[in-house]
């Protein structure tokens, strides 16, 4: 029997993809120093779990709110307001199960078919997927390099918006790229934002993944907070990726939408995994600084390797957990034309196994250097510099 025709139109994550390859290519026999998938092998903090057990003791294994129990929503909107400057109440907050929800909810409540949603490309493919299998029209926005990393092309943006453009998807503290809007980048993507008077899903997953310097919320800036809907996800600061717990933070009348689409979908976020995340937001936070401590210990492990590995081009980023560096020339002095085949040699050759600009969106016209990332999330220093280093002896052979 025929299955719905939208299903044509839905993506995936096709980093996952490369994890079967690599789960393959292990089976065998093989080591594989796994930089392909942004999950992180930390353990969840201690005040969390503990918080987790409690709730579970107490009870708190039933139904709850929607929206989502009234501590955490209370926690959510101090905790948003303090780092962001806003002015939210936990009637701004709707708990999710997870960040990924907020991308579908947000496109559900605001996106009409054949409406046009601009979404950064290369960029999370979760935006396209749901652009399109929605019914919307799915328009990428393109970056450019710089000496410090990538910026979005505002020229290329503007030339994009239509009278059918309804929303643009914008994610500061960019994956798989690592960007980080300047202040005047933020304010340019505002004003388009007002002028065109399009909604914004702000993509913040990363916002306290940082290593240097204050992160920055265009729902702050004037005029913006009424438009724009806040994607916040525990999976990063606080490893939570398998507890899946995120919300959306979002205009009122916003909000109220996406709390009747919790009901519709999944009743509630599982409840006592809320309690966890409030005690997270509000307890002690010496092993959540820990996790950024080790990351950065990471991050610098893998840029010195890559960094002096020849033919490999890349910016010190102060964010995320990514690498994205230029191989166009580590590439030709392989004889390696394409960048997905690139990934599988190195693979095969080293077990370093990375993903490729190519899953993160439809290549763009025009681009003529390679790209790949590596996530550092999930390998301790150790075995960073060794697979590194295996994979800068087989580029440089």
């Amino acid at each position: 029997m025929p299955l719905a025709e939208r299903l044509s139109r839905l993506g995936t994550e096709t980093a996952f993809a490369v994890s079967l390859a690599a789960n393959e290519w292990g089976a065998k026999g093989h080591r594989i120093y796994p930089f392909h998938l942004g999950d992180i092998d930390l353990a969840t903090p201690r005040v969390v779990t503990e918080a987790m057990n409690k709730a579970i003791a107490d009870g708190k294994t039933g139904y709850c709110p929607g929206a989502g129990i009234p501590v955490l929503r209370d926690a959510l909107a101090e905790d948003t307001n303090a780092r962001r400057g806003t002015t939210y109440t936990a009637d701004n907050v709707v708990v999710q199960p997870g960040g990924k929800p907020v991308i579908t909810k947000f496109l559900q409540a605001v996106m009409n078919p054949g409406d046009e949603v601009l979404y950064p490309n290369p960029g999370f493919p979760i935006y396209e997927s749901q652009i399109e299998y929605l019914g919307g029209v799915s328009k990428a926005y393109r970056y450019v390099p710089t000496e410090s990393g990538f910026a979005i092309d505002l020229d290329q943006v503007r030339s994009l918006i239509t009278p059918k453009t309804k929303a643009i998807i914008y994610n500061d503290l960019q994956n798989p790229i690592s960007a980080e809007s300047t202040d005047a980048e933020r304010e340019a993507v505002a004003q388009l934002a007002i002028e065109h008077d399009l909604w914004v899903l702000s993509d913040e997953a990363y916002f306290e993944m940082r290593y240097s310097g204050e992160s920055k919320s265009i729902s702050a800036l004037p005029g913006m907070a009424e438009r724009t809907v806040i994607l916040y996800t525990f999976s990063k600061k606080f490893a939570m990726t398998g507890w899946r717990l995120g919300a959306a933070i979002a205009p009122l009348e916003v909000a109220k939408v996406i709390s009747t689409m919790n009901t519709n979908n999944e009743s509630c976020t599982t409840h006592f995994i809320q309690y966890a995340g409030a005690a997270g937001l509000t307890g002690d936070q010496t092993e959540v600084k820990a996790i950024l401590d080790t990351l950065r210990g990471r991050r610098d492990a893998a840029f010195d390797v890559l960094s002096t590995t020849k033919g490999v081009q890349l910016a010190k980023p102060e964010s995320t957990f990514y690498l994205f560096p230029d191989v166009t020339d580590a590439m030709a002095a392989k004889g390696i034309d394409e960048v997905n085949a690139f990934s599988t040699e190195a693979l095969h050759a080293t077990g370093v196994s990375f993903c490729t600009r190519k899953h993160f969106g439809r290549p763009q016209p025009g681009e003529d250097r390679q790209y790949v990332r590596f996530a550092y999330s999930g390998l301790p220093e150790e075995d960073i510099r060794e697979g590194l280093g295996l994979l800068k002896s087989w580029i440089e052979s």
